[in-house]
């Protein structure tokens, strides 16, 4: 069965495989390098925490290992059902690309923020559709949200989810700005964001101004 030592395990080879340390790894990936030390596995509550999609994404992208060269480093069987928040199966589905300029404009979205109307092109994504429904991608445009995501990248947006302080989000305003930043803060009244890129300005946006707000769970890079 599918569990948090399995996955860390699984990280922990692939290092291995590539004659790195977990520090090697995560730096080889353009991660902070304690992303994957072992004293990062559990938080200071004692929770168990799980490597990102995006952590795991942008690993496999560095080594050039797949995605199905990663699982099978897992257990064979229970994979599927025991999968937790964090971690992708190895398969593809086709899920609505749009790109980021395009989606102020209305008639994209429905009241709650998942894909609607036409015009909407289609992107290939490592993720198990009945977990994942209702996701869509956005390609960013520019460099407003450098150094993180650049021009071209691919953001797989998950409406509807929960959002936590420090998630990365996207949001989209009743005025039809849409943007990509860090959640810092959100209370009934008010949502604090927290700009991606140090030369733009951080954001602050009365409840009522807001249309909704998405989670990214993972980055095409």
């Amino acid at each position: 069965m599918l569990s948090h030592e399995t996955i860390w395990d699984a990280l922990d080879a692939l290092a291995e495989n590539n004659k790195l340390t977990p520090s090697g790894l995560a730096r080889k990936a353009g991660l902070d390098p304690t992303a994957f030390n072992k004293s990062k596995r559990l938080g200071p509550d004692g929770r168990l925490r799980w490597p990102s999609t995006e952590s795991i994404a942008k690993v496999l992208e560095a080594t050039g290992a797949s995605v199905d060269e990663f699982f099978s480093r897992l257990p064979p069987s229970g994979v599927r059902d025991a999968l937790p928040q964090g971690a992708f199966p190895p398969q593809n589905s086709a899920i609505p690309l749009l790109g980021f300029a395009q989606a102020g404009a209305g008639g994209f979205f429905d009241d709650g923020g998942f894909p609607a109307g036409q015009g909407w092109d289609v992107v290939d994504f490592p993720a198990d559709p009945a977990r994942r429904t209702g996701c869509y991608a956005l390609e960013v445009q520019g460099d407003s949200m450098m150094p993180l995501y650049r021009d071209g990248d691919v953001l797989i947006v998950e409406p509807g989810a929960q959002v936590r302080r420090g998630d990365r989000v996207v949001l989209k305003t009743r005025e039809g700005e849409v943007m990509a930043k860090v959640l810092f803060r959100q209370t009934p009244r008010t949502i604090e964001l927290v700009s991606l890129n140090p030369e733009h300005p951080n954001r602050s946006f009365d409840t009522g101004e807001v249309e909704w707000v998405a989670r990214i769970i993972w980055a095409s890079q």
